[in-house]
């Protein structure tokens, strides 16, 4: 049976620790407050842009544009956002599962070949794949805690020269999304080539309408065109945000059931330490008894 002084010790560093847990759930919902405010803004744009884009894409235009051009699947690269840091429960671990399983499942051969290259946001998921001998093309760690659009715009424009380069045939995406404070979700999807499949909206943000009466200038090509780049470069940084929101979800949930099993432990170390507390006086006054009676006795 542990001593008072062990069950002393005990309940002190897990107080220390319950201190910790409670501060970090405290600045995580902080942040998770200022990253959904941004992510829940960022939506509205996000689906009506999509469906712009959808809306302009014609068979004969999309069949002209590289960006939508199918082709054998000769090398892939995969996009994965972790976090930098852990302690967020779930979250990385998912996102690496994913990813692992996903491709095992789809481009099992490409990989034993070398030809399915990662694109790694975040350090945990950089660790992880380095230590399990992934090819790794780019890895951006440090960056997340304060990404700028300007640098996520930078990052996906190379992906996108390499598509076009012909360097990549096909280019997936694989985040968390932000459902509520309990609930994440594993996102994959295909960035490249684009498809008209994949753009559609399921609840449309505008009315869609015929193109039939209406005159673009300076032409339906030319506006695809110009919205494309707008389009890809938004739905990386929106990626990247929901990502972010569902991180300090996932972490001031951690840090909330860390708080609380450490209320429980310490209560469950203050009655053992009672009880054994009670065990030491009551040996103490039966040591007094007896000595008593012994004296008596002689």
């Amino acid at each position: 049976m542990a001593t008072l002084r062990e069950i002393r010790r005990r309940i002190g560093v897990v107080k220390s620790t319950q201190k910790i847990t409670k501060a970090m759930k405290m600045v995580a919902a902080s942040k998770l407050r200022r990253a959904q405010e941004a992510v829940l803004a960022a939506r509205p744009y996000a689906k009506t842009i999509q469906k712009l884009v959808s809306n302009l894409s014609e068979t004969s235009i999309v069949n002209e544009n590289i960006l939508f051009q199918k082709r054998e699947i000769k090398s892939v690269a995969v996009i994965v956002i972790t976090s930098d840091r852990g302690l967020c429960g779930a979250f990385n671990s998912n996102v690496i599962k994913g990813t692992v399983a996903y491709i095992e499942e789809n481009f099992k051969v490409l990989h034993k070949a070398g030809k399915v290259d990662l694109v790694c946001l975040g350090k945990k998921g950089y660790d992880f794949f380095r230590k399990n001998k992934y090819n790794i093309t780019y890895k951006y760690t440090g960056l997340l805690q304060d990404l700028k659009f300007d640098d996520a715009k930078s990052i996906i424009t190379e992906i996108v020269r390499k598509f076009t380069n012909g360097e990549y045939d096909r280019v997936d995406l694989i985040y968390n999304e932000f459902k509520s404070i309990i609930h994440q979700r594993v996102i994959i999807e295909t960035i490249f080539p684009l498809s008209r499949e994949n753009l559609l909206v399921k609840k449309p943000t505008i009315k869609s309408i015929s193109h039939d009466n209406i005159i673009y200038e300076p032409s339906r090509e030319l506006i695809l065109s110009a919205l494309l780049p707008r389009y890809i470069n938004f739905k990386f940084w929106h990626a990247i945000l929901e990502s972010k929101t569902a991180e300090q979800a996932a972490r001031m949930t951690a840090m909330e059931n860390a708080t609380f099993n450490a209320a429980e432990l310490i209560e469950t170390l203050q009655l053992s330490y009672n009880k054994a507390r009670q065990a030491s006086i009551t040996k103490e006054l039966l040591e007094i008894v007896s000595g008593a009676e012994s004296l008596r006795s002689a």
